[in-house]
C-alpha cells in the first residue's frame, strides 16, 4: 500500500492471525473509558487539530425529528473545508486509500470529494460498552479465528491484537437488537442506466438480543438470522433468502436456503457464501462484500497493520435524506458527489491475503475499519493479478435512534467495467424500523415458503 501513513500506538500491529496471541492486560482494559474511548478508539483529538476529541458522539436526536422520520442533519449549516479533485489528489495522497486515489485517475472529469470538519458523531447504549468491557477481559478466538467465545452484546476485541479480531468488531458492532428495512439496489451502467432492484429485509440480531450471555451464545451457535425478500421488478417479486449466521463456522457453516418463485419451493443453499456472486448484483459484487465484508474469515490470512488517518464517508446524511430521489444520487461512474461527505478520521488498516489452499476472486484485500465504530468505511480489492479490482465505499450515520453509526449507501465499484453497485438505496422507501419485535419463528425455511410470492 502505497502512501500508508501509519500512527504510532501502544497497541501490537503487524501480527497474523494464526499466531499465538498474548491475552490483553487488566492495565490495557482499564483504558477503555479513560484514554481510549468505550470502544477502544484514541479518545484525543490528533496533532493538527483535524480530527477533534471524541466526546460521546451524539447523545440525543436533533430538535425536529421523530422516531420513524429519515434521520435529520444535526449540521445543516456545514460548509465544505475544501474539494479533493483529479488535480489536486496527489497533495493529500498519505489520507486516500490507493482504491480512493483510482477513482480519480478513473473518473477525472467528474468524481470529487468534498470534505468537511471531521465530527467524532459515533456512539453505541451504555449498555453496550458496559458489555464491551466484559468481552475484553473474557474473549477468545477459536478454530484459528473462524469463530469466538466468551463475548456477547459489545465490541469483542476492544484493544485487538490482531487483523482477523478487527474483522470481527466489525461483524459484531452493534446495530440494535433487530432491524425491518425496506429499500433496494441498482447496478449503474457505465452510461448511468439502472435499474431498481426493491428489497425487504430483516435482521434479527441474536448477539445483542437482551439478556445475551457468552454461554448462551455458544450453546445456541448463532450471532444472526437475515431475511430478504425481493419486491420489484415484478419478474424478481417473491424472491427471498433466509440466513442464519454460526458463532463458530468450523463447527457449523452458515446456514442459508433459497425460495424460487418459479419452482416455488425453498431450497438449501450452500454456496450463499464467500466469492459467489451477490443477490442480483449483476456480477459486481461477491456474497461476502454485502457489509464490506461477512462470513467466515478462513480463506484469508489477515494482518493488523496499524492505524492511518484518512478521507471517508461520514456524517452522510444528505445521501440519506428522503428529499433526494434515486435519479439524483447514481449519476454514471459513480454517485454524485454534491451529496456525499467525507472527513478525515483515524482507521484501522487490515490487510488480507488469500491462503495457498484455498481460492477468491480477490486474492488481497485491504480494510480501513473506523476506530469509533468499527464500520468499514473502505475496501480495496485486488484481483489474482495483484491489480486494483473494485473499491467498496461506505457512506455513515448515526442513526440516533437507536444509537448506531452504520452506513446508509453502500457502493461498490468496479474498475475494470466502469460500472458501480449502489445498496442501501430507502430515500424513496420508509425509513429503517428499529424498534420491530422479531421472532425466531418468522426466520425458518417454513416462514420463508409461506412468504413467497409471485
Amino acid at each position: 500500500m502505497k502512501n500508508l501513513s501509519v500512527i504510532a500506538s501502544s497497541i501490537v500491529i503487524a501480527i497474523a492471525s494464526t499466531h499465538a496471541l498474548a491475552k490483553v492486560s487488566d492495565a490495557e482494559i482499564a483504558e477503555l473509558g479513560q484514554r481510549l474511548t468505550p470502544l477502544g478508539a484514541i479518545q484525543a483529538g490528533n496533532a493538527d487539530g483535524s480530527i477533534p476529541a471524541w466526546n460521546g458522539g451524539i447523545t440525543s436526536a436533533p430538535e425536529g425529528y421523530t422516531v420513524g422520520d429519515f434521520h435529520i442533519d444535526p449540521f445543516p449549516d456545514d460548509k465544505p473545508l475544501f474539494i479533493i479533485t483529479a488535480a489536486n489528489y496527489k497533495e493529500y495522497a498519505e489520507f486516500l486509500s490507493d482504491g480512493q486515489q483510482k477513482l480519480f485517475e478513473t473518473y477525472p472529469d467528474t468524481y470529487k470529494m468534498p470534505v468537511y470538519q471531521t465530527r467524532r458523531t459515533a456512539s453505541n447504549p451504555q449498555f453496550v460498552y458496559d458489555a464491551t468491557k466484559r468481552n475484553a477481559k473474557t474473549a477468545e478466538l477459536i478454530q484459528d479465528g473462524n469463530g469466538l467465545k466468551g463475548a456477547a452484546i459489545g465490541i469483542p476485541f476492544p484493544i485487538p491484537q490482531s487483523g482477523v479480531e478487527a474483522i470481527w468488531n466489525h461483524t459484531l458492532r452493534y446495530r440494535g437488537q433487530g432491524v425491518q428495512r425496506n429499500g433496494g439496489q441498482a447496478a449503474v451502467t457505465a452510461g448511468g442506466d439502472y435499474n431498481v432492484i426493491g428489497f425487504d429485509e430483516q435482521l434479527m440480531i441474536k448477539y445483542a438480543e437482551t439478556g445475551m450471555t457468552p454461554e448462551r451464545l455458544t450453546e445456541e451457535n448463532i450471532l444472526f438470522k437475515f431475511k430478504q425478500s425481493v419486491t420489484k421488478p415484478a419478474r424478481l417479486a417473491g424472491t427471498a433468502l433466509l440466513v442464519h449466521e454460526t458463532v463458530d463456522q468450523v463447527k457449523e457453516p452458515r446456514q442459508a436456503w433459497t425460495y424460487n418463485t418459479g419452482q416455488r419451493r425453498v431450497r438449501r443453499a450452500p454456496n450463499i457464501a464467500y466469492d459467489a456472486p451477490g443477490t442480483q448484483a449483476d456480477g459486481l459484487r461477491t456474497t461476502d462484500d454485502f457489509d464490506m465484508f461477512n462470513g467466515s474469515p478462513n480463506r484469508y490470512n489477515w494482518t493488523l497493520v496499524g492505524k492511518q488517518e484518512l478521507y471517508v464517508a461520514y456524517n452522510s446524511y444528505a445521501i440519506h435524506s428522503n428529499n433526494v430521489t434515486y435519479e439524483d444520487i447514481l449519476h454514471a461512474g459513480h454517485v454524485n458527489p454534491d451529496l456525499t461527505r467525507f472527513e478525515k478520521h483515524r482507521v484501522w488498516v487490515v490487510e488480507a491475503n488469500i491462503k495457498d489452499e484455498f481460492r477468491h476472486i480477490y486474492q488481497k484485500r485491504v480494510f480501513y475499519i473506523d476506530e469509533d465504530s468499527w464500520q468499514i468505511q473502505v475496501a480495496d480489492m485486488y484481483d489474482n493479478r495483484g491489480e486494483l479490482y473494485r473499491v467498496g465505499i461506505a457512506h455513515g450515520v448515526n442513526y440516533y435512534d437507536v444509537p448506531t453509526h452504520w452506513s446508509t449507501l453502500d457502493v461498490y465499484h468496479d474498475l475494470n467495467s466502469r460500472r458501480y453497485l449502489a445498496i442501501g438505496l430507502d430515500n424513496e422507501e420508509s425509513m429503517y424500523d428499529f424498534t420491530i419485535a422479531l421472532d425466531d419463528r418468522e426466520f425458518t425455511p417454513q416462514a420463508l415458503r409461506r412468504e413467497g410470492k409471485r
